[in-house]
């Protein structure tokens, strides 16, 4: 089964970038930075989702990403599915801080229980099946909107969604051009998947 290991984001400043995904999310092992200044703007067509147990986290790393210079672009709030918000870090990745709790059950532990990266592709189907011929395991999927992979092996979730709606979950709109300033690491070898997305392999 195919795993990913890791994401490096590619990123103007990186020792800044170091010290807010240090101070801000506590994250070392699983984002890896690389220095980039290639041209972008507006959306990505990408987040990046921290799933957490329960309100409390995400309300500390929250606030411990915006002491570090991330700017909000949802506030924490509660919602049908949960509890969570949306905030851009300095280097302009899309963070969403989320928990399928409504309530707290204990104190904030900052513990992060998931990693998931999400893809905002153009075709689902193909992205999809793209994925599939590259050994990962459809876990879920709903239609043209939305696909989870089986992350039972992996550091980092995969899912994948349509990109104007995953631009309105993050809260921004969905026009972007340049570069995705994001590479892939995994044990599926290096290519570029349909959505411009690169891969590369992690020894």
């Amino acid at each position: 089964m195919t795993s990913i290991d890791c994401i490096t984001l590619e990123v103007a400043d990186p020792q800044a970038a170091e010290r807010f995904y240090s101070e801000g999310f506590g994250l070392d092992k699983q984002v890896r930075l690389r220095a980039s200044e290639e041209p972008t703007s507006g959306f990505r067509g990408f987040t990046v989702s921290l799933v957490v147990s329960q309100p409390s986290i995400v309300n500390g790393l929250f606030s411990t990403a915006l002491d570090a210079g991330a700017t909000t672009l949802k506030p924490a709030r509660k919602s049908l599915w949960g509890y969570g918000g949306v905030v851009q870090a300095p280097d302009g990745t899309i963070w969403q801080i989320a928990s399928s709790s409504k309530k707290d059950s204990g104190p904030d532990t900052r513990q992060i229980d998931e990693i998931v990266l999400l893809l905002g592709v153009s075709d689902m189907a193909a992205s999809k099946r793209f994925h599939v011929d590259r050994g990962l395991t459809v876990a879920k999927s709903f239609g043209s909107k939305y696909t989870e992979f089986d992350a039972s092996s992996s550091p980092v979730k995969l899912s994948l969604y349509g990109r104007r709606g995953l631009a309105r979950v993050a809260g921004v709109p969905p026009e972007g051009t340049g570069s995705s300033r994001l590479t892939i690491g995994s044990d599926a070898g290096s290519f570029t998947d349909p959505d411009g997305f690169v891969w590369e392999t992690v020894a």
